[in-house]
């Protein structure tokens, strides 16, 4: 073979190369996928919801919905810790096993936050003392005794009534050291809460900041944001002008009640999420961005799901864009978590279904010249091999490697810790 001939080969075997990387890229085979632990083994905790967080030291942090060795059925759920060892093997230490009731908590469906003397707190959707005959659901502190173990503590129990019952989603902590959260259910009109837990003299103490009425909003799943002025901004998955959910803002007023208001409502049509259950997330603009889990332009019976972005546009008004609708195949549909956005302004997410394997994907959305363009990082396997159905946030390490859980697949089937690495 002569030299032009090899020359014209080495070009072409380079341009095929090239074409197959692309190709792998968009379909998600080119990004290493790593299982951290496999939930499911002996008195471990099943079904992991909730997004995890990091402790100073690179520690993973999360809940589990059932499993451990608490008398429910299933399992009450556990509060977990991985801790990264040698060779990238991490190791999944039982900080707590819920009790359930009458005694304790049970099943968490939220991620933890830590305050500032590394106590952890969280809420359970179900549990609780006495006072409620339902089981209305806790917020619970985990404190480190010294010795490797942890302490729980109730600090709030709720009883159905007036004060809301069955929390679903996280809490956050103001400057003050104050907790806030919401109700999926119970209050005024029994269609949710927000409330605020204020600590004095070894005690918490709960007052409802608002009470969602219907056409306001009803059934809060997603937890709140805080922007630096203490407004607090979240999403319900219902209420509304069409009950397809609505994006809300409580704002703070010196010894008066909060001042709330719906920034948008959802209507679920070709053009337009539905049914949001996603923490929103701010930029550093004041924009607010989430995700849907129907609507949209996709072809599910109810939409795919979709991500939005909403802008203030003056005067107290704010507007809505649809930057992605999912479609199913292979791109991913029905959205429970949320989204992540990086230094460059890249969103990450992960959906319950779609993908080919119909177990869901990981996704990035990059933002070009006024477009938005998807690309699939990771296509879910399901069991026994890869994780299947990511209802969580996905987290960043510090050095730009993504994490994740789903509530199915793995070794065992009820779900995975995950870590992507680019």
């Amino acid at each position: 073979m002569n030299r032009k001939r090899i020359s014209v080969t080495i070009r072409f075997l380079m341009v095929l190369c090239t074409a197959i990387l692309l190709s792998l890229s968009a379909a998600g085979q080119i990004i290493k996928e790593r299982i951290l632990h496999n939930f499911g083994a002996g008195s471990d905790g099943l079904y992991p919801f909730s997004t995890m967080i990091w402790d100073a030291q690179g520690n993973l942090y999360g809940t589990t919905w059932e499993g451990g060795t608490g008398p429910c059925n299933g399992g009450c759920g556990i509060v977990y810790e991985l801790t990264p060892g040698d060779s990238d093997q991490w190791t999944e230490t039982v900080l707590y096993n819920f009790q359930g009731r009458p005694s304790d908590a049970g099943k968490s469906s939220a991620s933890l936050v830590f305050d500032a003397s590394g106590n952890l707190f969280g809420t359970t959707r179900y549990g609780g003392l006495t006072t409620c005959p339902k089981a209305c659901g806790t917020v619970f502190e985990l404190s480190p005794n010294g010795d490797g173990t942890w302490s729980e503590t109730i600090i709030y129990e709720f009883t159905g009534g007036k004060d809301g019952e069955n929390p679903y989603a996280e809490l956050i902590f103001d400057k003050a050291g104050n907790l806030f959260g919401n109700t999926y259910g119970g209050g005024r009109h029994h269609k949710g809460t927000v409330f605020k837990l204020t600590p004095w003299n070894g005690t918490w103490t709960e007052s409802v900041i608002y009470n969602f009425g219907g056409k306001d909003g009803n059934g809060p799943l997603a937890g709140l944001i805080m922007d630096a002025s203490g407004n607090l901004y979240g999403t319900t998955g219902r209420g509304g002008s069409a009950n397809k959910g609505v994006v809300f803002e409580l704002t703070p007023a010196n010894g008066g009640p909060w001042k709330y208001s719906v920034l948008y409502s959802f209507t679920g049509s070709p053009s337009d999420g539905a049914e949001p259950s996603a923490d929103l997330i701010l930029d550093s603009a004041g924009n607010l961005y989430s995700t849907t889990r129907n609507g949209g332009s996709g072809g599910c019976k109810n939409g795919c799901g979709a991500v939005f972005e909403l802008s203030p546009s003056g005067g107290g008004t704010w507007t809505e864009t649809l930057i992605y609708s999912f479609t199913g195949k292979p791109d991913g549909s029905s959205l429970f978590g949320g989204l992540l956005m990086d230094k460059d302004g890249n969103l990450y997410g992960a959906t319950d279904a779609g993908g080919t394997k119909g177990d869901g994907i990981v996704y990035k959305l990059t933002h070009y010249n006024g477009t938005w363009t998807e690309t699939v990082l990771h296509t879910f396997q399901g069991f026994p091999k890869d994780g299947a159905r990511s209802y969580a946030n996905l987290i960043f390490d510090s050095h730009g490697n993504l994490y994740g859980t789903t509530i199915f697949g793995g070794a065992n089937d009820p779900g995975v810790v995950f870590q992507l690495l680019p």
